[in-house]
């Protein structure tokens, strides 16, 4: 979930809790100290400047662990005391600072990209998957709720209702990812495909888009859907539109193909040989959707993507690597694919 959106909950949940004997003046306090607490886990964000590898490695990891959050809410809630002047010092915040900590960690989980929340104990990613990681309604919930506070500045129930209906809204989207992975089933039995994996991921715009996967050993089979809406939209000019009329009325699905290590037989087995490597190990640890994304003319690269960050009405796909050698017994080694032919080693 965006940086943004996260400290917004976090802001809203220290104002629902906040003690109704608390002294006015300590309210603000309070939903500063939960607004910055809540975006805290996502300075981690530096890693990408020591290097890709790292930052995939361990971004959502050691700041998002559940196992550290009291040491972080004793750290950031110290800092905090200091910034905000709390005479009270930390103590008096440690208590609203874990609970913004807590409501990072949530918000990342609902969605798909996975959570490393028992770092450093395990590397295991969790996620369930209901909530785009961007998703406009459920930030513009948050902030309606912000809005009602501030007209309401006495009373915690603008901010409890708000909460209320962030918790249905999340509900419904479990719903519909139900409603997804049951027309994703329907569509292996209808194509009688026998030992696939279902999946599906919550997509841009729409709580009602949706991405399914019907997934083998040798391919995914996907499609770009709409829950609720039973006839095609029309083609759009901006990028919210584009990327909203790409779903279609599961009655129109357009299923689609990519294999994991390519088409043809000799182009499968080079794949497979970088696919395996040690290079790209990171890769087969956080890719939950690989997909083959071609070979490089004139050299031995192998090129590799995460399904689940391909977003339909958008050209541009992260977290794109491969391998490469020089010569069929040379080791491979591991490489980010930027734009055009361009690439960015990450060993």
């Amino acid at each position: 979930m965006d940086t943004l959106t996260h400290a917004l909950s976090g802001a809203l949940l220290a104002r629902a809790t906040a003690p109704k004997d608390a002294p006015s003046r300590s309210v603000p306090r309070r939903i500063a100290a939960g607004f910055f607490a809540a975006a805290a886990p996502d300075l981690d964000f530096v890693l990408a400047f020591v290097s890709p590898l790292v930052y995939l490695e361990q971004h959502r990891g050691p700041t998002h662990s559940v196992l550290l959050l009291p040491l972080w809410a004793l750290l950031f809630s110290w800092v905090l005391a200091k910034i905000l002047r709390e005479a009270r010092g930390w103590r008096a915040l440690y208590g609203v600072t874990a609970l913004g900590l807590g409501a990072h960690i949530l918000g990342d989980l609902i969605t798909s990209f996975g959570t490393i929340i028992f770092a450093p104990v395990s590397d295991a990613r969790f996620a369930w998957g209901t909530t785009f990681i961007i998703d406009l309604w459920f930030s513009g919930i948050l902030l309606a709720g912000l809005l009602a506070c501030a007209l309401w500045r006495s009373s915690r129930a603008p901010a409890l209702a708000a909460l209320a209906v962030l918790v249905c809204y999340v509900g419904l989207q479990a719903v519909l990812r139900e409603q997804a992975l049951d027309f994703a089933r329907d569509y292996a039995r209808a194509q009688a495909l026998q030992g696939v994996q279902i999946s599906a991921y919550p997509r841009a715009v729409s709580p009602f888009n949706w991405t399914v996967y019907a997934s083998d050993a040798g391919a995914h089979r996907f499609a770009h859907v709409n829950l609720w809406r039973k006839e095609p939209l029309s083609a759009a000019h901006d990028v919210i539109g584009r990327m909203d009329a790409a779903f279609q009325p599961i009655a129109q699905a357009r299923w689609e193909t990519r294999e994991r290590y390519g088409a043809s037989g000799e182009e499968q087995a080079l794949a497979q040989s970088a696919w395996n490597s040690p290079a790209l190990g990171f890769m087969r640890w956080f890719a939950d959707k690989p997909a083959f994304d071609g070979l490089t003319a004139g050299s031995t690269c192998v090129w590799f993507v995460d399904l689940r960050f391909l977003n339909p009405g958008r050209e541009w796909v992260p977290f794109r690597y491969g391998a490469c050698r020089e010569g069929a017994h040379t080791p491979w080694r591991a490489f980010e694919r930027l734009e055009g032919a361009a690439r960015q080693a990450v060993d």
